[in-house]
């Protein structure tokens, strides 16, 4: 059963807000854990940063090329 157009972009737009919030959230977790170690100083770390609109949209136009791929 085929999506419908709007459908299928919602789906990668979720999709790529996912995978970006992930890797968010995972670099993160990574920096949380080696400051909590004293391994990092806290105060000088450069956080990540949780993605942008743009950010979002940009991945789901590399996912829909994907897709559009034979």
């Amino acid at each position: 059963m085929s999506s419908k157009p709007f459908e299928l972009r919602a789906g990668l737009l979720g999709q790529a807000q996912a995978i970006l919030q992930n890797q968010y959230h995972q670099e993160y977790e990574k920096l949380r854990y080696l400051c909590d170690k004293d391994l990092l100083d806290a105060t000088t770390v450069t956080w990540p940063k949780m993605p942008t609109s743009d950010e979002i949209i940009a991945e789901a136009e590399k996912l829909y090329k994907f897709v559009q791929t034979k």
